[in-house]
């Protein structure tokens, strides 16, 4: 992808902050996403909330949080693949339109009183296959929404600031929506909100920018991105990491029904308050980052905020204090969103622009393809010793990640530096400061 070198006036404040919504398709995208997003948080908090109604299983919860999700780690990789050849617009929009068509079927199914746990888990896994192909390319598209290379990590920050306001506010309008209303509503309102972000992409002014399209065989692209990714150590070791941190510490949102009606005693309000506690410590994450003017220091911010997720997940596990559990909440989500984001922001800024698809495939399959494994280990082992020691262990694997990760870090400085200066993101002048 070209970026538009041409030099531009030193931003400050909130004009550094949200410097990428000057560019006008973001902006769109971010706007349609962001309202549509707080649907989805709304559909997953209610989900949860419903299937531990009917059932008050601990596994049936991490059943479901695997079923949403285990698509994505088989058919992440062939998404990447087919992002990398086909138009990621178009793409897009075909998978907002699935997702809402799932959203209003189980609008129906709660609606009528015929809804069932095998509905859910269906209904899940096909949600999960829309997912798998939506992740990657959402990703790789951020990367065409901007004409200035320097605002690259602005706009992945800003995702992930509005990913996480959504979190932040989805939930607890979800707590209140499922006391008054019923999940049926909560899922109503989701099959509505997707049109927000079908509406922007459309609106979308794209320009012609047709790669060409290569005729090498799926499963050849696909070799070609494992073999990309996973040779180059930098992106090995993030994705990796990614994988473990998402793999022992997911089940903090899987098993959060439990510590909010069997642990702190109280309702669905109050999970969604403990989501939305969450989401702010994320939103404040991603200011945070979205603040930052430079890449450089990412790969020591991803050890120290992993750590400190890993600690929040633990403090979180100990407290029988409604009000310190939403404080540690905010911790752990602080630490999760910054770890993440920080992640993204290295790979999208190091990969070349024909392999992008395939690498934020596996970022994809990292993150979300790993969940589902830890959600069921998860469910599983809280149904056996308890959600609070079944939280405890995890956050003491995230930790014990964080230290194999910041021994790592000086190798990843040291490939990575020759790729920044190539891609003018350091300069030799920077360099020889640091040095």
């Amino acid at each position: 992808m070209e970026f538009n070198k041409s030099p531009s006036p030193d931003p400050r404040g909130l004009s550094l902050i949200f410097r990428a919504l000057h560019h006008r398709n973001y902006r769109l995208f971010f706007s349609g996403q962001g309202l549509s997003l707080i649907g989805t948080w709304i559909q997953q908090i209610a989900m949860s909330w419903l299937v531990y109604r009917m059932t008050n299983s601990a596994f049936l919860l991490g059943l479901i949080g695997f079923s949403s999700q285990i698509c994505i780690f088989f058919f992440s990789p062939f998404a990447g693949v087919l992002s990398d050849r086909w138009n990621r617009h178009h793409i897009l929009i075909a998978t907002q339109v699935f997702a809402m068509v799932q959203a209003f079927i189980l609008t129906t199914l709660t609606l009528t009183g015929t809804i069932t746990v095998h509905h859910i888990v269906i209904l899940s896994l096909f949600l999960g296959f829309v997912n798998s192909f939506d992740m990657p390319n959402r990703q790789a598209f951020v990367v065409e929404l901007v004409e200035k290379r320097e605002d690259l990590g602005n706009a992945i920050a800003l995702n992930s600031f509005m990913f996480n306001g959504a979190r932040l506010v989805g939930p607890s309008i979800a707590g209140i929506l499922i006391s008054i209303l019923g999940e049926g509503m909560c899922f109503l309102l989701n099959g509505f909100s997707f049109f927000a972000v079908i509406v922007a992409l459309l609106a979308m002014k794209m320009t012609s920018n047709k790669k060409e399209t290569q005729k090498t065989q799926v499963l050849k692209g696909l070799k070609e991105g494992f073999a990309y990714a996973f040779g180059f150590p930098p992106i090995r070791l993030i994705i990796l990491f990614l994988g473990w941190i998402s793999l022992v510490g997911m089940a903090c949102t899987t098993l959060m029904p439990i510590f909010a009606k069997d642990i702190l005693h109280g309702d669905s309000q109050t999970y969604g308050f403990l989501m939305a506690a969450s989401g702010m410590g994320a939103v404040i994450g991603a200011i945070y980052l979205a603040s930052r003017k430079s890449v450089l220091g990412l790969g020591r911010i991803i050890a120290i905020t992993s750590c400190l997720f890993g600690i929040g997940l633990i403090s979180f596990a100990l407290s029988r204090i409604l009000w310190l559990s939403l404080f540690l909440s905010l911790l752990a989500g602080f630490g999760m969103m910054v770890h993440l984001a920080s992640s993204n922001t290295i790979l999208q800024t190091m990969v070349d622009d024909d392999k992008r698809g395939r690498v934020m495939s596996l970022f994809s399959m990292a993150i979300m393809g790993m969940a589902p494994f830890g959600s069921l280990a998860g469910g599983s082992l809280a149904a056996r010793i308890g959600a609070s020691y079944t939280l405890i262990i995890g956050g003491a694997l995230c930790i014990l990640g964080s230290f194999i990760f910041a021994k790592k870090l000086s190798l990843i400085r040291e490939m990575t530096r020759p790729i920044y200066i190539r891609k003018g993101i350091l300069s030799e002048r920077d360099e020889r400061r640091r040095n």
